[in-house]
């Protein structure tokens, strides 16, 4: 890794951070709950349209959906069409619905640094390729989760493989970043595997008999257990009641999630039409931060429904970023620089910037230490 790169070089999702505005990226937003009030009255404290990427509360630092109706592949794991019109290197404007990224072959990526936080990784449909400053990698996807601590700093690519060259290669994800504590923001890099098999997946039916389906990624929502987070996350001390999870309502279903005083709440519908939020009637395509010392009442409308939820105590510290850095001060980002430009986090174990894993390698993880597992 060149130790004189420039700075504007160094980010994975500057442009998206740019857009986001300070409180997205510094989790700055301070707004208290209101005070408890009467059954029936609002529970929305803070709503707006869902921008590229979604803002967020405290702990959490923004969230990205990738939604890419990539088509057949090309049979080096790459889209087989044409490329022309793209803005290969920052294509991010989703013609013909779907994006390279930061991509020149393969959509995604490639080889960029972090220090400070957290990316947690929710793969629904398609897959990602990683590879790592640390010398692990990994294949995951069609629901598998990698989380992943930044801490001190680490490389990483992440690849969005097309294997199939007789059909369309959707991908959707999510991409939440999850702040650390001063105290871990330089704890080891780490990443965890939660494969698809071990997430927690309920079905319920409202009194109605409408159903409603949840997966937990993190937390403990309606007695779920999903796997553990990193050890030095926040997500892993039991009283930043951090949870994450997909719902998915029925027409008319209804769902009352419980009450977490104390943590910051926010709901992201994403899919479908319309549904009621506590007293409110909301449209698709918004984010609702929500009161946490009352229950989160929903009611869906005429449509199918999906949303997210990201919940958790705030951390309460300054947050200061610089594209794939997040400390918690100038001087802090400063040094950062400096490290990387010195250090490169370890270097670049790997031959190409954009690596990718054999078309026909199933879903696996290496670690650095040499560890190998692969979902049950």
């Amino acid at each position: 890794m060149p130790t004189d790169r420039p700075t504007d070089e160094l980010t994975r999702r500057d442009t998206l951070l740019a857009a986001a505005g300070t409180v997205a990226a510094g989790c700055t937003d301070t707004k208290k709950p209101a005070p408890t009030s009467t059954a029936g009255a609002d529970v929305v404290l803070h709503t707006e349209p869902l921008g590229m990427p979604w803002r967020t509360v405290d702990p959490f630092l923004f969230c990205v959906h990738h939604d890419d109706a990539y088509p057949k592949a090309n049979g080096a794991l790459g889209p087989a069409a044409s490329l022309e019109g793209r803005e290969l290197g920052s294509d991010f404007a989703g013609k013909d619905g779907w994006r390279m990224y930061h991509g020149l072959r393969v959509p995604g990526f490639p080889q960029h640094p972090h220090r400070g936080f957290e990316t947690v990784t929710v793969v629904r449909r398609g897959l990602v390729d990683h590879s790592d400053s640390l010398g692990a990698t990994a294949r995951y996807g069609e629901g598998d989760v990698q989380w992943l601590t930044a801490g001190r700093g680490i490389l990483h690519a992440e690849m969005f493989p097309l294997r199939s060259q007789a059909q369309a290669n959707p991908l959707e994800l999510f991409q939440i970043w999850l702040n650390l504590p001063k105290a871990d923001k330089f704890a080891d890099p780490h990443f965890s595997m939660l494969w698809s098999p071990a997430l927690p997946r309920l079905e319920q039916q409202d009194a109605a008999g409408r159903q409603v389906k949840l997966t937990v990624v993190a937390g403990q929502l309606f007695g779920a257990r999903p796997p553990p987070p990193p050890p030095k996350s926040w997500a892993s001390r039991p009283d930043s009641q951090v949870a994450i999870a997909t719902l998915a309502l029925a027409p008319g279903a209804q769902l009352s999630i419980p009450p977490a005083p104390g943590t910051n709440r926010s709901l992201y519908f994403f899919r479908g039409q319309q549904l009621e939020l506590g007293s409110r009637g909301v449209k698709v395509g918004h984010s609702f931060q929500v009161r946490t010392d009352v229950a989160t009442s929903l009611r869906n409308g005429d449509a199918p429904a999906e949303l997210l939820v990201l919940q958790g105590r705030p951390i309460g510290e300054p947050v200061v970023h610089h594209g794939p850095f997040v400390m918690n001060s100038r001087e802090d980002i400063a040094q950062t620089i400096q490290d990387y430009r010195m250090t490169g986090f370890g270097g670049w174990p790997w031959h190409d910037a954009e690596p990718v894993h054999a078309a026909d390698k199933p879903r696996f993880a290496r670690h650095a230490d040499g560890r190998e597992e692969g979902p049950a």
